[in-house]
């Protein structure tokens, strides 16, 4: 079957309540798998500020949030995170047992969501991040206590259009938050870091950058294509005497490891600190 997906296989209509970037991200990648038409895709946002890029996909828009509800089976709530309760208790008189409710929403718990939501509703949480934007996401999902594994299977399916997606409890959301939400802009850091070395000793800005950045790519798709543990692939590149020894050595006097696994977990504190807020 084409993109307007069979019941077993997809929804026929996915609503967004929220039309941010991570919002249009999903949607988009939704959108190119074939996994909906983009004519049966409706937004909501107060302004026309972020729904023009909603327009501009093909999709429906609106400014009604429980138009959304009325309208779509499966729907992301992808507000601010401060805002997405007010808009629970707006929506709540129109979630019925028939919809699948996706927050997006950093540090809300799916006890907090079901507690704003009609007894027997179908939450789940997602934590997605940047790289969703081209299609190269890194996502975890969580699943409330009304969700079945159907529910779970159809969204993962859904969502893989984006990137990889995982299913774990839901105490792993805010360590992935700090892993891979906050974890593109360490590696952004990384990346930028290696790129000025390489001018520092000669080579034109522009140039390092992009092979800095097509070094991580590069790695990053070995890395998951192989199966390889990372200790494995280093000691492969790095050959007694050589160039790669020597540099891993800078690293290690830098405190590189360290400083890694201590930005992860700061990450990760504060994700739980949002969480209990």
């Amino acid at each position: 079957m084409a993109a307007s997906v069979a019941a077993e296989s997809g929804p026929r209509r996915v609503g967004f309540v929220g039309a941010g970037r991570m919002a249009e991200a999903i949607a988009q990648g939704l959108i190119q798998a074939g996994k909906v038409e983009a004519q049966h895709v409706l937004a909501s946002a107060p302004t026309d500020r972020n729904l023009c890029r909603f327009r501009a996909l093909g999709c429906q828009t609106t400014h009604s949030n429980r138009e959304v509800l009325q309208s779509c089976s499966l729907v992301f709530f992808a507000t601010k995170p401060h805002i997405l309760p007010a808009v629970l208790v707006e929506v709540a008189p129109v979630v019925t047992a028939e919809h699948i409710v996706v927050s997006v929403a950093a540090g809300v718990s799916l006890s907090t969501l079901e507690e704003l939501l009609p007894p027997m509703a179908r939450v789940l949480r997602v934590s997605p991040n940047l790289p969703c934007v081209v299609q190269e996401g890194a996502m975890v999902m969580a699943r409330g206590r009304h969700v079945g594994s159907s529910e779970a299977r159809l969204l993962r399916t859904l969502l893989e259009a984006c990137g990889q997606c995982e299913e774990v409890p839901e105490a792993q959301v805010d360590v992935h938050t700090g892993l891979s939400g906050s974890g593109v802009a360490f590696v952004c850091a990384f990346s930028e870091a290696l790129a000025e070395g390489a001018i520092k000793v000669g080579m034109p800005s522009g140039l390092a950058h992009r092979t800095a950045a097509q070094t991580l790519l590069g790695t990053a798709k070995m890395l998951l294509q192989k199966g390889q543990h990372p200790a494995q692939l280093r000691t492969d590149v790095c050959t007694p005497g050589g160039t790669t020894i020597y540099g891993l050595h800078a690293l290690e006097q830098g405190g590189l490891r360290a400083a890694a696994m201590s930005s992860v977990e700061a990450a990760t504190c504060r994700a739980r600190e949002l969480s209990r807020k």
